[in-house]
Parts: C-alpha cells; sequence; structure tokens
C-alpha cells in the first residue's frame, strides 16, 4: 500500500530533528566546559577536607583538632560554616594503623582520676596527632575533682610548647552523680551490678555517640583504672586486625603466702558461653542478667583471664563471646553498624557483654589475648 505524501514528510522531520538532539548531546559530553556557565563559589561555599586535616570550624567532629579562628574586627561578619565531605571509604582500619596514618579515638569513663592513667597514657608510642581523647565523667564532688585533676594535667600535656600533644581532647559531664559509691569492693558487689552496668552503659553511649568521627579507624576504650600499658598497646592490638580485641586484664598485688609481688586476674568479662549459661538464660526473665565472676552465679564459662600464661605467646589468639571494657579496642565501622552497649538486658547480658552479643548479632565477632597483659591500679 503506497504511504500518504504528508507522513512521509513528518518522518524526514523527524530524522532531522534526531539528528540535531544526537549533535547537541556530543557537544554537552564531549565538547569544551569551560563555556558553560557555573555556580558561583559564594553561593554554594563546599571545602573538600581530607580525613586528617585539622577542624575549621567550631561545628566540626570533636574528634578531629580544632584550630580556633582569629577574633572578628567590629562589625565583621563571621565566615559562614563550610560544607566538608568525607570521604568514608578513605578510612582504613587495618594492621598497620601507623603506616597507614588511621585516626584512634580513646574514650575513658572517668570517675577518679589516677596520675598513674594519664602518665601510661602519654607514654603510648601510636602518633599522638593521631590520637583524640574523649571522657565523661559523673556529677558530685568525686567528679568535680577528677575534673581539676584531668584539667590540671591536661593543661601541661596540651600545652603550646609540648610538640607530642594529641590532637583533641572532649570532655563531657553527666547530669546524674555515680549510681554506687566508687569504693571498689562496693562497685563490685552483685547487688550493684545491674543498676551500675546499665549507668555505665548510658555514659559510654553518651561518650561514643558525642565523639565518634567521620575520620576515626579506631576506638580504644581504656579504663580509667587501667595505669600499665605496654607502650606498643595500639600498635599490638590492632596488628590482629580484628573487629573486637581485648587483651587480659591483670592486678599487681603483694603475695604475702610468697613474699613477693605477684599478679592476679582481675577482669572476669572476658569469655567463652558454655551450655550451662545458655541453659540459665534460657530460665531467666525477659529482665534478668547474667554475670562473670560470681560464685552465686555459676555459670562454668571459661573465663579468658584464667588462660593466661606469663611465659606464652603474647600474639596467641582465642575466640570470644563476652569482652570486658578495661582495654578494648574497636574498629569504628564496628560502631557505626549500630554496635552500642545495652543499659537493658540483651539476652540477658548487659554493658560491654551485651556489646560483644550485639556485634556477634551483626556479623561481628571478638578476639581475646589471653598472654598479653594491661594492668588495673591496685589501691
Amino acid at each position: 500500500m503506497a504511504v500518504a505524501r504528508s507522513l512521509r514528510r513528518n518522518n524526514t522531520i523527524t530524522y532531522v530533528l534526531a539528528g540535531g538532539l544526537c549533535i547537541f548531546f556530543l557537544y554537552f559530553f564531549f565538547g569544551d566546559t569551560s563555556r558553560i556557565p557555573s555556580i558561583p563559589s559564594y553561593a554554594a561555599p563546599k571545602q573538600l577536607l581530607k580525613s586528617k586535616d585539622a577542624a575549621s570550624n567550631p561545628l566540626s567532629p570533636p574528634s578531629l583538632p580544632f584550630r580556633k579562628q582569629a577574633k572578628l574586627a567590629e562589625g565583621e561578619a563571621p565566615p559562614r560554616p563550610p560544607v566538608v565531605h568525607y570521604h568514608m571509604n578513605n578510612v582504613t582500619t587495618t594492621s598497620d594503623p601507623v603506616g597507614n596514618r588511621e585516626s584512634i579515638l580513646i574514650l575513658t569513663p572517668l570517675a577518679r582520676f589516677y596520675n598513674e592513667y594519664w602518665d601510661n597514657l602519654c607514654k603510648l608510642s601510636y602518633p599522638h596527632d593521631l590520637i583524640s581523647l574523649g571522657f565523661i565523667i559523673p556529677k558530685g564532688r568525686e567528679g568535680n575533682a577528677a575534673t581539676q585533676q584531668l584539667q590540671e594535667r591536661i593543661a601541661i600535656t596540651q600545652a603550646p610548647t609540648n610538640k607530642n600533644r594529641f590532637a583533641s581532647i572532649t570532655i563531657l559531664r553527666q547530669d546524674e552523680e555515680p549510681v554506687v559509691l566508687q569504693d571498689e569492693k562496693e562497685r563490685h558487689a552483685l547487688s550493684a551490678q545491674k543498676e551500675r552496668r546499665a549507668a555505665m552503659s548510658r555514659a559510654r553511649n553518651a561518650l561514643l555517640f558525642t565523639t565518634l568521627g567521620p575520620t576515626t579507624s579506631w576506638v580504644l576504650w581504656l579504663d580509667s583504672d587501667v595505669v600499665e600499658t605496654p607502650p606498643g598497646l595500639i600498635q599490638d592490638l590492632a596488628s590482629h586486625d580484628k573487629p573486637l580485641v581485648v587483651p587480659n586484664c591483670m592486678q599487681r598485688y603483694f603475695n604475702k603466702d610468697k613474699d613477693v609481688m605477684d599478679i592476679r586476674p582481675y577482669d572476669f568479662n572476658s569469655w567463652i558461653d558454655s551450655p550451662t549459661a545458655r541453659a540459665l538464660g534460657d530460665k531467666m526473665k525477659p529482665d534478668e542478667i547474667l554475670l562473670e565472676g560470681y560464685a552465686e552465679m555459676a555459670t562454668y564459662r571459661t573465663l579468658m583471664a584464667y588462660l593466661a600464661d606469663a611465659s606464652g605467646d603474647t600474639h596467641r589468639e582465642i575466640a570470644l563471646d563476652g569482652v570486658g571494657g578495661t582495654a578494648l579496642l574497636v574498629k569504628a565501622d564496628v560502631h557505626r553498624d549500630g554496635a552500642m552497649f545495652p543499659a537493658f538486658p540483651f539476652y540477658h547480658l548487659i554493658e560491654t557483654e551485651g556489646f560483644a552479643k550485639m556485634a556477634q548479632r551483626l556479623g561481628w565477632h571478638a578476639t581475646g589475648l589471653p598472654n598479653y597483659f594491661v594492668y588495673h591500679f591496685n589501691e
């Protein structure tokens, strides 16, 4: 059948228009873009900040070092806050954190200040310009004293003349006082554990959520009464390249039976689960928790504290189901995935042990180093 004349004309026009569009797109993608007008910089302020650069605005994350801006002249308007781009794919967590310049965030819930803790912190051999510190201190007389002592040591360590300063330091003050006294015996009483550890979980979470920045590679949880560690603590733990890695926390004491200084286990929260503990949990009410290290609640778990061998290989690894928080190195991505410290019974676990369980549920597993020691203060 013959095609109408008018239809043939329309078909020709269509081809011409299609060809014109093809030429336009080719010019758009491959032509000289310098002639295309751009949005002026004042209309869309943007700052590309490399992960190791210093913060330039008070709104920047607290885990970045902040350099104060110059004072403004009278009538001068302050600069607008920058729009900062963080390339998260560039934030690495490797077995060579020093070589890859990976930022470390050391977080410490601090109810009482020990000079030995700060001295040990300053002796860490990890580059201090890659270390940010975060503290959370409870309300009350002891909290006030701890804050004053901490600030006095910070003033010396962070002095402009000290070339070994930390990148940044954040101090948070809580609105509530500790739920129990800070005496060691009262602090570890079984009856005080649920309320005490729930409060500790809230403090840890507040500290974590406030200070974790987009450039942080690792988070080291370090208790304020851990007063002795190897200088290479961070490098040693990170060299295992594990999502969660915890050393064995011990305590030095005078052994009267042997008449010599000796060491004994201190932290019993790093363990391998047992059928007995799981059976106890199955019989518990939803709001009840399992606790470790108490004769009243025999779980028969394998405690890392009792696997210590002072002459053994410090690199020895074991898989754990629960972890303590006296010294705990965590890849920041574990926290970014949502693993935090439950202040509620989570599979009948709470605080650091609940954190290990939550991380496990997210696909991250804990590793213990039974022969690598850190030491707790002995009153």
